[in-house]
């Protein structure tokens, strides 16, 4: 369970909020130019920066952000603000772009769907010719296409510079959005079956699951387009307007993003529909028969209950073959509701 803020600390404290942790921080080390390329894993940050080259474009990739300290260590060392190394370590936080002198960042959600929605943060700090990205070691990440891309020399990532290596990066993160939404519209199929079809306690529970899981995507995925919006506008030099392209091609995946998770909400709020609407409508024939039950044994009731009076002196109950005439008139009464019933739709 993540931690609260550390309240009444002075801004620019580094305080971790994500579960406790007591393993060591990875770092990979990843450089790169269009004719060479290295790629290492360090546990001693001191030992990753002996190797960082000047000439090459640089990606760091923090994994983990428990320890404050190597976080802080790192930041002086590229001489990144105390309030974005806040931000960093605070793993809570809403997606989105800041511009500083030297350096620019942006704080994102990275989205994975197995059995539900699951989410850590990821922050991309970009400088001159570097790349540093700090993110939750949660058992995976999305940028393995990106690597490959990298050590193969594949596509532009070799030729171009730290910004579009920053882009893709981002686009990575953006193609697990496709792959969640992709899924949780498969579940939505197969629960929109199974309440049309026969709407059971477990549909119903599933079908409020997703519908928490689209309010919770929703959330994280509104503040990227405000965020990649931000880097389009942003003056910095760190950003080539060779970029900008990108960055719109990025805005425009988001959009689609934002526009399917919308009509998936309201699929779902329509499903909702359907399934009270389907449950009322049982519940109105089922209260529709009973009504009719009833309709047509109270007047056979009254009969019997009349000639199950103990008097001694009733008219009736000397006449000869009385309880056949009384039978006649009881299923007399009951066919003829029956009728009246049917020729008014009511059955």
């Amino acid at each position: 369970m993540a931690k609260l803020h550390n309240v009444g600390a002075p801004p620019g404290t580094l305080f971790y909020s994500g579960e406790e942790r007591t393993d060591k921080i990875k770092i990979t080390l990843i450089e790169y130019n269009e004719a060479e390329y290295f790629e290492d894993q360090y546990f001693d940050l001191d030992d990753c920066l002996s190797h960082v080259k000047p000439n090459m474009v640089k990606w760091i990739n923090v994994e983990g952000l428990h320890d404050t300290e190597l976080i802080e260590k790192l930041g002086r060392y590229y001489n990144i603000h105390p309030l974005t190394l806040e931000d960093i370590v605070h793993v809570d936080q809403r997606a989105k772009f800041e511009d500083f002198e030297h350096y620019v960042v942006s704080i994102m959600r990275m989205i994975n769907y197995t059995t539900e929605v699951e989410s850590e943060q990821l922050a991309i700090v970009l400088s001159e010719n570097t790349v540093i990205s700090f993110q939750e070691p949660h058992g995976g990440d999305a940028f393995d296409i990106i690597r490959n891309r990298l050590r193969t020399s594949k596509g532009r990532v070799r030729k171009l510079g730290a910004d579009y290596l920053a882009y893709a990066l981002m686009d990575a993160v953006v193609d697990c959005y496709f792959t969640a939404i992709e899924k949780i519209g498969d579940r939505i199929e197969v629960i929109e079956e199974d309440i049309i079809g026969d709407s059971d306690k477990k549909s119903i529970l599933e079908l409020y699951r997703l519908k928490r899981e689209m309010i919770y995507l929703r959330k994280q995925v509104w503040p990227m387009r405000d965020l990649i919006n931000n880097m389009i506008r942003s003056e910095t030099n760190l950003i080539n307007a060779s970029s900008d392209i990108y960055l719109r091609d990025l805005s425009d995946h988001v959009t689609r993003i934002i526009d399917t998770v919308e009509t998936y909400r309201d699929l779902l709020s329509g499903i909702m529909d359907i399934y009270l609407s389907t449950n009322a409508n049982k519940m109105n024939e089922v209260m529709k028969v009973l009504t009719i039950m009833s309709s047509i044994f109270i007047p056979v009731t009254f009969m019997v209950g009349v000639y199950g009076m103990n008097f001694e002196h009733m008219p009736e109950l000397k006449t000869q073959n009385g309880y056949y005439v009384l039978w006649a008139i009881m299923l007399t009464t009951i066919i003829g509701l029956l009728v009246y019933f049917k020729r008014r739709k009511w059955l």
